[in-house]
């Protein structure tokens, strides 16, 4: 299995098509698995590059508490092990926290940026609504199984899980499929989530960005996402209507071709001619 090894974790990721660098940052207890809707489709591009954040997966799970910084120089030592000097990015709810800190961080890695059902922090954030952190964070004494279920009504609109039994089926068969998070490991990466702000170093990010958001989304209410896109200088905006928080699973053929739309405007850039 590959794997890289940087100064703090290793990393396990999976490396697949060819073309352009394309970077999947994936959310609070996903990984590489998070993307089974995206990476079939977007390898016929682009060299897709997924990986599992520290704290879940394969990669390793130190103690916490993590911070948002680190999962970007992460993401940086990933990119530096594979040479990749400049890459498209596209990370979704923590991982679009991930995104932010490593465009931030490095601006002149990041070519153009995806920013999915996420947040820049608080104060300007919009919280969820009462009850629904809480309940993401309660997984104490629970099976894989029982918290998968219990968050989908978060996770998901409710016409998707009424409508779309076989959807709904393929995501608790992948997310089973993962390997089991931690307990220790899912509350320092929600602690990352929690102690993370950049709302007010955004209108300095000079990245082209698309931002996506569902209009269902109970987890990062879409008034997060038209925060991201009046304070990023060269912003598009994207709202899936009725759409939940995985909205990459929810609706995958309109999530991809938002996002194929907006990366073909960023192409390769053409080397200098000695």
């Amino acid at each position: 299995m590959p794997f890289c090894q940087c100064p703090e974790v290793r990393l396990y990721y999976q490396v697949q098509g060819r073309g352009p660098d394309l970077l999947f940052i994936s959310g609070l207890n996903g990984g590489t698995w998070s993307w089974y809707a995206q990476v079939p489709f977007f390898q016929e591009h682009y060299r897709t590059i997924v990986f599992d954040n520290r704290g879940a997966g394969r990669s390793d799970q130190p103690p916490g508490p993590y911070r948002m910084e680190q999962f970007a120089a992460d993401a940086l030592c990933l990119l530096d092990h594979l040479d990749v000097q400049q890459t498209l990015v596209v990370g979704m709810s923590m991982g679009g926290m991930i995104a932010q800190a490593l465009a931030l961080a490095a601006p002149e890695r990041v070519r153009a940026l995806v920013l999915a059902c996420t947040h820049c922090g608080p104060p300007e954030r919009t919280p969820p609504a009462p009850g629904v952190l809480e309940g993401i964070s309660q997984i104490q004494g629970l099976t894989q199984a029982q918290i998968i279920e219990k968050d989908l009504p978060f996770m998901f609109s409710p016409g998707f899980l009424a409508g779309q039994p076989e959807a709904v089926e393929a995501y608790r068969r992948v997310q089973l499929s993962a390997p089991f998070q931690p307990e220790f490991a899912f509350y320092a990466q929600l602690a990352a989530i929690q102690g993370f702000s950049c709302c007010r170093r955004l209108p300095d990010l000079a990245v082209p960005t698309l931002v996506i958001t569902g209009t269902a989304d109970v987890i990062v209410p879409p008034a997060n996402a038209r925060l991201l896109a009046s304070l990023l200088p060269q912003a598009e905006l994207v709202e899936i209507a009725g759409a939940g928080h995985a909205v990459n699973v929810e609706c995958p053929e309109e999530f991809n071709a938002a996002v194929l739309q907006f990366l073909q405007k960023h192409p390769r850039p053409s080397k200098t001619m000695p």
